[in-house]
């Protein structure tokens, strides 16, 4: 494999051009004013399969956003590989508070930094790295698929799957949206957390009081969502809803102190939760508070609020049932309501997480492959985070093998403020995936 391992290698810098024309478009699919730039990102990505000589290159919605699904057949015998990304990204935040500019790419300590360079453009160059290293003609038949709404939940993924599973069937699914579990060391993840949320709201009057005039006699909404909201952990910050699963415990151990310096937890403060980091991360419930909607502090006034409401988001064991986690904890917020108050519901949404089995030939040859081109064993891991899609796939193709990847590290802050990735990882991320395609040939 040396000679492929040259020649992805020799493909890098124009990859990483490629990479950089793509973060450069602004394809934040949460936000009505960029859809024109998502729809930019899929043309841009299916030119680049139409580079490479693809012979079907197809651009589809059902309703939402743009995919791409770009087909190279397969030779005589050989399985077919459905390579997967997403060309969506998440907003920016606070632009003032990045380094750069979120939209150039910029390299700096042998890290590139860009919004979405690493969640997930980074895949979709990984997979254009392996398929140029074959000119285009892999030694498998590849599908490539980009998909243009992951940032918002997938929520048309079932239904490009329902009506296009001719085109997306394959033998195999290389899923690269994932981490490695540091720089320098490859990982397969084996396990995804689900995720449940709901909107809740709080009242308890009808209409707004003085708060001298009643305040001691009249509940105001604001603090009795707060005191219901504290209700979801107990005092050690073990989440407190009833009836949830948790897995069997992970033998991968997290450091702690791997972990304090991962998170930028604050001298003095202490981690949530009681067990194994690796348990609480990846096979236990969490609760999370996302939002609160209240009058800002520069707008107070000696006021009683009538009404208040928070989002609250639970990430989930991978074997939990996401309906079912999600009536468990709108029957803690209704069960926990302090002084009587009205609890309702506003939008919820509930996606089951997944747990991939890692056996047979391929998980054998995928071993191999990135082991080779790190230079060091895989680790198989679980996330924290949610990547619905993972169980979709095994659902709609229960029969093939699904392979959870990706280019993202301990310090590539996803979702953040200066997103990045090791170009390092990245260059072996590409090896790797083209050494996998050549092992899974007929003969190989």
């Amino acid at each position: 494999m040396t000679d492929l391992r040259d020649r992805v290698k020799a493909l890098i810098p124009g990859v990483l051009e490629d990479l950089s024309r793509l973060v450069a478009i602004p394809s934040v699919s949460s936000l009505p004013d960029h859809h024109g730039d998502v729809q930019a990102t899929a043309e841009a990505v299916a030119q680049y399969a139409r580079d490479l000589g693809c012979p079907d290159v197809r651009i589809i919605a059902e309703g939402g956003q743009p995919a791409v699904i770009a087909r190279f057949p397969a030779p005589e015998g050989a399985p077919t590989v459905c390579l997967y990304a997403h060309h969506d990204v998440q907003p920016t935040g606070d632009r003032a508070l990045w380094t750069s500019d979120p939209f150039q790419v910029t390299r700096r300590d042998g890290r590139l930094y860009g919004r979405g360079v690493v969640d997930d453009k980074a895949g979709i160059a990984v997979h254009l790295a392996a398929l140029r290293a074959f000119d285009g003609k892999p030694p498998v038949g590849v599908t490539l698929f980009v998909e243009g709404e992951e940032e918002v939940g997938s929520p048309t993924l079932e239904a490009i799957m329902a009506e296009h599973a001719d085109l997306l069937a394959a033998d195999v699914y290389v899923i690269c949206d994932s981490a490695n579990w540091e720089v320098g060391t490859p990982a397969f993840t084996t396990a995804l957390r689900g995720l449940s949320d709901v909107v809740v709201q709080v009242d308890t009057l009808d209409h707004a009081l003085h708060s001298g005039q009643y305040g001691g006699v009249a509940p105001d909404a604001l603090t009795t969502l707060v005191r219901l909201l504290a209700t979801l952990h107990d005092a050690d910050g073990n989440v407190a809803v009833q009836g949830l699963v948790t897995e069997e415990p992970f033998a991968l151990e997290y450091p702690e102190e791997r972990l304090r310096a991962e998170t930028g937890l604050l001298e003095g403060v202490r981690f949530t939760g009681t067990g194994p980091a690796a348990d609480r991360l990846w096979g236990r419930p969490s609760v999370t508070v996302l939002a609160i909607d209240c009058t800002r502090v520069a707008d107070a006034s000696n006021t009683l609020a009538p009404s208040a409401r928070a989002k609250v988001s639970m990430r989930l064991a991978p074997s939990q049932d996401a309906d079912a986690a999600l009536a468990a904890l709108k029957q803690h917020l209704l069960d926990h309501a302090p002084f009587g108050a009205r609890v309702t519901f506003g939008h919820a949404e509930a996606a089951d997480g997944s747990l991939v089995t890692l056996s047979g030939d391929v998980a054998e040859a995928a071993r191999v492959a990135y082991s080779e081109a790190f230079g060091t064993d895989v680790v198989e891991v679980g996330q924290g985070g949610s990547i619905p899609l993972v169980g979709a796939f095994q659902k709609a193709f229960p029969n093939a093998a699904v392979l959870v990847t990706g280019v993202v590290d301990p310090d590539s802050r996803m979702h953040g403020i200066d997103e990045s990735f090791d170009l390092s990882d990245f260059t072996s991320a590409c090896i790797a995936e083209a050494t996998l395609l050549a092992r899974l040939a007929p003969g190989a």
